[in-house]
């Protein structure tokens, strides 16, 4: 089978590693900035709110987070939005794109267990499903989690028996790399249909999501997997890929550009690209915390700065991880 097609049973196969509940943070397989801060959810929030103020968004429409894991960030954005304007709660519809039956349910768990009866969150199976005149739409580390094809001098990667080998690539792959000037590394599947599905249903949307990667293809290949905070690379000699395989993560660093593509191709524009220091400052992270630091004590004050610090340093998450905005 070709590469993607392993990736795919690996991480959402009937025993894959995304199948059924996964602990984010120390005790985890890995960090996200949404298990970092819940600063992180308040800072898109609060960029949202300046929309909807400004009338760029629709105050009557929908939030909607792809790939919510525990909820954490829908979560934290509702809280803010409440507190920016209690009134938003009553006029906004709040949704959730998961395909996961056991991730569902942990997500509704931590929802009521959060706001109780006061906050409905829809649960959608699939972005098809979906019919609204406008949603504001986030994710964060998504784009990272679709099956890739793996190319290398013009071969493309099969599996078989949990072993690598490499066979000749098909001429639609080939073409796509020669136009991104890709000789080696990861080629994404799934993203021209992830952006025309969010297209079909949503009449006027924004979009936003945060990933790690670059807006060029590196030549290189990224891909690893993930285990306990270690990283092994795909092809070290050490990782036994049997072993590993629906036990581990294995994720590759994104291209945006590649994503800004499949978007455009549904309909989208770019409204912006930036580190995600960059946004999450522009968002107002900063006044947050300064708001924050007036109503806490000092050493909550300074337990949170220091979770800011993983957020935006740039030895960090701040550069590594880019946003990208794209509207319809």
């Amino acid at each position: 089978m070709y590469f993607s097609d392993y990736m795919n049973e690996w991480l959402y196969g009937e025993n894959g590693y995304y199948r059924n509940f996964k602990a984010i943070g120390k005790a985890g397989d890995f960090y996200t900035a949404v298990s970092t801060s819940s600063f992180f959810g308040a800072s898109i929030a609060n960029h949202f709110f300046k929309m909807l103020q400004e009338g760029t968004a629709n105050r009557n429409g929908w939030l909607i987070e792809v790939g919510a894991h525990q909820g954490y960030l829908l979560c934290d954005m509702i809280q803010w939005l409440y507190t920016c304007d209690p009134a938003l709660i009553g006029t906004l519809s709040f949704g959730i794109v998961e395909r996961q039956p056991e991730v569902q349910q942990a997500q509704k768990a931590y929802i009521k267990a959060r706001f109780g009866d006061d906050v409905t969150v829809t649960h959608f199976n699939d972005l098809s499903e979906i019919n609204a005149d406008y949603a504001f739409v986030v994710a964060n580390e998504i784009f990272d989690a679709f099956p890739c094809e793996l190319l290398k001098d013009k071969k493309v990667a099969v599996v078989e028996n949990h072993e690598i080998s490499w066979e000749e690539a098909p001429e639609e792959m080939l073409s796509w790399a020669e136009k991104h000037y890709l000789k080696q590394g990861e080629v994404a599947v799934g993203y021209e249909a992830f952006a025309k599905a969010m297209a079909s249903g949503i009449e006027k949307c924004d979009f936003v999501t945060f990933d790690y990667g670059e807006k060029y293809v590196r030549n290189d290949f990224s891909i690893r997997v993930y285990h306990s905070h270690e990283t092994f690379p795909l092809f070290d000699e050490a990782l036994d890929l049997s072993e590993s395989f629906q036990k581990d993560d294995i994720t590759y660093d994104v291209n945006f550009k590649h994503v800004r593509e499949a978007f455009e191709a549904a309909g989208f524009s770019e409204v912006e690209y930036e580190t995600q220091a960059r946004a999450l400052i522009r968002f107002g992270l900063i006044e947050i915390l300064e708001q924050f630091s007036k109503q806490t004590t000092r050493e909550k004050y300074l337990r949170e700065a220091d979770k800011i610090k993983t957020l935006i340093g740039p030895t960090m998450m701040g550069d590594r991880f880019k946003m990208i905005h794209l509207r319809k």
